[in-house]
């Protein structure tokens, strides 16, 4: 862990293994309250600005949606979105417009393909023009098709180089299986993408800078491993740092500082039981193994990540901001030097999808919910 451990009194207990442990509900932070800026969103799930201030808004049942400058949500769906397999954890997921939007137009969707029996997370790009996507391109799908409608990851991030990062989750629980052995079991096989992050380019293909890419074939994509299912990546604005938090099973949620190359145990090292009751491994650190540098137990469901940087809280610029499904919160991660050192919540008080920072500089929060909304987190 990069330089150190603080504690302090938000913290439950500081563990010899290079992670945080919190208490599960830290203190409440002071000084905020949430607004509506719309209703009427149908299991929202990620939130994306736009350069001329409106914004994207995927719903997991298969629909874009424009919010406008002056949060008036447009009832009419933005045509041309790919067709989506909308059962359990699937759906229409992340939405990324590409970095030089202006110019281009494009806007990146992440999503899950095929039926409740075979299935894959595929990333696909169009062009955004007179209110609908053009141009429709499938740039990737899992080369691993899989059963059941769980983890599939599917946040998506843009470096600095217009390259992109693309969770892959892990495939799902037991009983379901893959290629002889627990579909789990992937997360650590350098021959498949479940349970990994990708790095591609901004055609889909695997960028040339990954550490397996000279391996050829499916490895050249992966960028990291021993992932289990994360649904939150963000990158600090200032040390250009990327994070992820990602789901255990029953309590061993993560924060991790992601490193290219590394892997970081799922499911061979964690902390995290089974949903009936064992551990699910004996194995809570190993030397070829990056530990967290933040674990929640129990288990908070971490979805949206996002860093501040605005005016309308400076004592929270350079912290990260978690969702926690779970508990209908968000988790104010304080750090200082890239080091955890406290956690307070923000109680929304309903199961929390994304979070992020838009142009103004305030914090928005998607509610998961069959009427999910979109709030502004402001000084009270």
């Amino acid at each position: 862990m990069d330089g150190g451990l603080v504690c302090r009194r938000t913290v439950a207990l500081c563990v010899l293994l290079g992670a945080l442990a919190v208490e599960a509900a830290p203190p409440e932070a002071q000084g905020w309250r949430a607004e509506v800026v719309t209703r009427g969103l149908e299991h929202p799930w990620a939130i994306a600005w736009l350069p001329d201030g409106t914004a994207l808004i995927s719903e997991r049942p298969g629909r874009l949606r424009r919010l406008a400058t002056d949060g008036r949500l447009d009832p009419t769906p933005i045509e041309g979105v790919p067709e989506v397999l909308a059962e359990g954890q699937g759906g229409l997921l992340d939405v990324a417009p590409h970095p030089d939007f202006a110019r281009n137009r494009l806007v990146y969707l992440s999503y899950a393909e095929g039926t409740a029996r075979a299935n894959r997370t595929a990333l696909a790009r169009a062009r955004l023009v007179d209110g609908a996507l053009r141009d429709l391109e499938r740039l990737y799908a899992n080369p691993g098709s899989k059963r059941d409608t769980q983890h599939f990851g599917s946040r998506i991030l843009w470096l600095d180089d217009d390259s992109l990062l693309l969770s892959i989750g892990d495939g799902g629980n037991p009983p379901i299986r893959f290629a002889g052995g627990l579909i789990r079991e992937q997360a650590q096989r350098l021959d498949s993408h479940f349970g990994k992050i990708l790095r591609l380019r901004a055609d889909g293909s695997p960028h040339p800078d990954n550490p397996w890419y000279a391996a050829g074939g499916a490895r050249a994509a992966i960028h990291s491993l021993g992932h289990r299912n994360i649904q939150g990546l963000a990158r600090d604005p200032a040390s250009g740092r990327v994070w992820a938090n990602e789901h255990g099973a029953r309590g061993g949620d993560e924060l991790n500082r992601i490193i290219p190359g590394a892997n970081y145990g799922w499911p061979e090292v964690t902390t995290s039981h089974e949903y009936w009751g064992p551990a699910i491994s004996s194995v809570h650190q190993r030397a070829d193994i990056t530990a967290p540098l933040l674990e929640w137990t129990p288990s908070k469901a971490p979805s949206g990540l996002a860093f501040y940087s605005g005016r309308h809280f400076p004592a929270w610029r350079g912290d990260l901001f978690s969702g926690a499904l779970k508990f209908g919160e968000v988790r104010r991660i304080d750090l200082e030097d890239g080091v955890v050192v406290g956690e307070e919540r923000l109680t929304i008080g309903t199961r929390v999808r994304d979070v992020r920072e838009g142009p103004d500089g305030h914090l928005y929060v998607l509610t998961d919910a069959p009427d999910g909304a979109l709030l502004r987190i402001v000084p009270d």
